[in-house]
């Protein structure tokens, strides 16, 4: 069967509309452009991603199913409160974001090959150097054992990986973001696809219309660039 993708421009940072999104595979919108910041942040300002792997050409997807934690889905159970314990673990923003987005891009033992190419990573990093892609760390010590990164809409948080070296740590990471979130905004966090794990986390279906609408609503709440400054964070331990 043939499919026809739109070609996007190199000098136009627009995308076609998102009714134009193919069912088959579900989502994908386009193909080409360039991973340049002011085409990513326009893509995520419209629920828009690139995602691609080696030898494939540049794609673009728009799900038409979501998945998304709400505000206050995330808790510091008894559990990870005693990971946390245990492992005498703390916490951190923006101090390692290149550490981070490379574990997210380390081999894995069901998943050898990785989307998070070279050039994807130099996005993001540009991303980040611009205060628009945040990170955050979970550190044993001096070790970094769990994190995540992604791309901030407004007040909207869009994740792109996580990775633990320790159990639970991409969970402390989750719950970190979230309590961080919502000291400045209510506490939204999209992960782009459901999976099974992050269903069983409390991740939320939702379609790619109700989505869109959560976007409008909260991408013009900007939430102030001192929040993201790099720093040790310390997580709410009544939020159980």
């Amino acid at each position: 069967m043939t499919i026809y993708l739109p070609q996007l421009s190199a000098h136009d940072v627009s995308f076609p509309a998102l009714h134009r999104a193919l069912a088959e595979p579900d989502g994908l919108l386009a193909m080409g452009g360039d991973l340049s910041a002011p085409r990513l942040i326009n893509a995520y300002a419209h629920g828009i991603f690139p995602w691609f792997s080696e030898g494939d050409p540049l794609l673009w997807w728009s799900p038409s199913v979501r998945a998304a934690f709400a505000p206050d889905s995330l808790k510091l159970n008894r559990t990870l409160r005693k990971q946390i314990n245990r492992h005498q673990l703390r916490f951190s923003i923006n101090t390692a974001f290149t550490q981070v987005i490379a574990q997210c891009a380390a081999p894995r033992a069901r998943q050898p090959a990785t989307w998070i190419l070279p050039q994807m990573q130099q996005a993001y990093l540009q991303l980040h150097l611009q205060g628009h892609a945040h990170s955050i760390e979970v550190w044993q010590q001096d070790r970094l054992v769990g994190g995540l990164y992604g791309v901030l809409v407004g007040s909207l948080f869009c994740g792109e990986s996580m990775f633990n070296r320790l159990p639970d740590t991409a969970k402390l990471a989750l719950v970190a973001l979230q309590q961080h979130l919502q000291q400045v905004a209510p506490g939204w966090i999209d992960c782009q696809l459901p999976n099974p794990f992050l269903m069983q986390l409390g991740a939320k279906e939702m379609s790619r219309n109700h989505y869109v609408q959560l976007l409008q609503q909260y991408r013009q709440q900007i939430t102030p660039p001192s929040h993201w400054q790099a720093r040790t964070i310390e997580l709410d331990s009544a939020n159980a």
